[in-house]
């Protein structure tokens, strides 16, 4: 089974994000989805030719997890954006966003914070299905510090090509933009 990228053209005009931005970001994204296939088929072709328990095999599997979480995050990332609305703050999202910060807007105030931390990476609100609890992390490799279990309900790209070209190094910038953009209804549907 072949992934394939998936089509995000619909956020081309998104206001706050150049054209060429958001095209690079999708070349990026697609260089994810190829790389993740040439991984797997590399990976199977491996353990076919016996070659399990090679370094390479060791490495490419270590890799696996950037390519395909590279893919999938710049997934969740694409489909929360494109929304005009405001978050509706009686929903079930701002409900457990009040119960698990005290508020919506000190919730906005610390994914903030964690979006403008020094650094590359990702910052995603994660809801912890063991209790339901809402919480932001830094994730700083696509493969390292997903919380495990964790469902991601809102993710942002604070990787420098998510926002260099339109921003420079005006990363607040950046995130006032995305915040403009959140799909909510999106981002509420992934709540459990």
């Amino acid at each position: 089974m072949t992934y394939a990228a998936k089509d995000y053209s619909k956020l081309v005009g998104m206001a706050g994000f150049s054209d060429a931005l958001i095209n690079n970001h999708f070349t990026l994204y697609q260089g994810y989805v190829t790389n993740t296939n040439k991984v797997l088929d590399a990976l199977d072709a491996m353990i076919k030719a016996d070659k399990g328990a090679t370094p390479e095999f060791a490495e490419l599997k270590r890799r696996l997890g950037w390519e395909f979480n590279g893919m999938r995050l710049h997934e969740l990332y694409f489909e929360n954006l494109g929304g005009t609305a405001p978050l509706n703050k009686s929903g079930k999202l701002a409900a457990r966003m009040a119960e698990s910060f005290g508020s919506v807007e000190a919730w906005e105030k610390e994914f903030r914070a964690t979006g403008a931390m020094r650094g590359i990476g990702w910052v995603v609100l994660y809801q912890d299905p063991a209790n339901g609890r809402l919480i932001n992390f830094w994730v700083n490799e696509h493969d390292v510090a997903n919380p495990s279990g964790c469902q991601p309900i809102l993710v942002m790209d604070v990787f420098e090509h998510a926002f260099m070209l339109d921003y420079g190094l005006k990363r607040a910038d950046y995130i006032e933009s995305f915040f403009k953009n959140i799909d909510w209804n999106a981002v509420e549907a992934r709540i459990k």
